[in-house]
């Protein structure tokens, strides 16, 4: 609403002369990019972002801009354009980052991101994908997104051998409750150990609607896969077939251009798996 209108020339003019390159350079931000190549688009991501938090200060009254401490340089560099701009003072608060035991930030934009709105990433899913985290990360996460007492995240976090998978357990449930309640938990929970027990019937795992007329022509496995959000592509569909990833009824699919019938739909639903734990339930209408 605010850079698009503004004037390049204006801008350097009125609020580049604030900004010192030489201390920039000593950003974090920055030094971390420098090796790899620093794009001039980069370079100007702080006078935006300070730009930003002076608009929401003169607009608004902000006077404190949070961010993960990734963005500590550019929210502090905000604040001091507020100050040499306005002469008012404003401040910033950045907290630590959600990174995997590897140090690979958590975050929307890497791949596999999990969403807080359940329309993207709906209970069970988001359930399944804290139950899934690597090993090394189960302390982190338990101390960072659930309130249990650090007592118990020790002790959780210490349990050995395949028992870690409680600790997971215990993540998933007070993470989902967090985000989607304790009832959703709840279903979630519990649709993960009627699947994984080798039951299949919950009616709280994620499910389609497929056209009973769609199958009755003879429609392929992939447009079942496609239509049930589990392949972004044929191609990606015809790799995991040809790898062995993908099962129908808990059958491993061998042939990527096999044909559905009805008979694949027992009780009117098909329960489909994709690798070792992302299941999807198709249900004919």
């Amino acid at each position: 609403d605010w850079l698009l209108p503004l004037n390049y020339v204006d801008f350097l003019r009125d609020y580049g002369r604030h900004f010192s390159v030489n201390r920039m350079l000593t950003a974090e931000c920055f030094k971390s990019r420098l090796e790899k190549g620093l794009t001039f688009l980069e370079f100007n991501y702080m006078l935006m972002q300070s730009y930003d938090f002076l608009e929401l200060f003169r607009r608004h009254g902000c006077l404190l801009q949070l961010g993960g401490n990734d963005q500590w340089s550019n929210i502090l560099a905000g604040a001091d354009l507020i100050r040499r701009v306005e002469g008012q003072a404003a401040c910033a608060l950045t907290f630590r980052l959600l990174t995997t035991s590897s140090g690979k930030k958590m975050g929307k934009t890497e791949s596999g991101a999990v969403w807080l709105d359940g329309a993207k990433t709906s209970p069970y899913d988001f359930f399944q994908y804290w139950r899934n985290v690597e090993d090394g990360d189960v302390k982190t996460c338990l101390s960072l997104l659930t309130f249990l007492p650090m007592e118990e995240v020790e002790r959780l976090s210490a349990l050995p051998g395949e028992q870690i998978n409680r600790a997971k357990e215990a993540l998933a449930f007070e993470a989902t409750k967090l985000v989607h309640g304790r009832e959703a938990a709840q279903k979630a929970k519990e649709a993960a150990g009627a699947l994984f027990a080798g039951g299949g019937e919950s009616q709280n795992i994620p499910s389609t609607a497929i056209e009973k007329a769609a199958i009755e022509e003879g429609r392929d496995i992939l447009f079942l896969l496609s239509a049930c959000s589990l392949i972004s592509s044929n191609s990606e569909g015809r790799r995991l077939i040809s790898e062995g990833g993908i099962y129908l009824n808990e059958q491993r699919v061998s042939d990527f251009a096999r044909k559905l019938t009805l008979e694949d739909f027992p009780g009117g639903k098909a329960l489909l798996r994709k690798g070792k734990k992302v299941y999807h339930q198709a249900v004919l209408q």
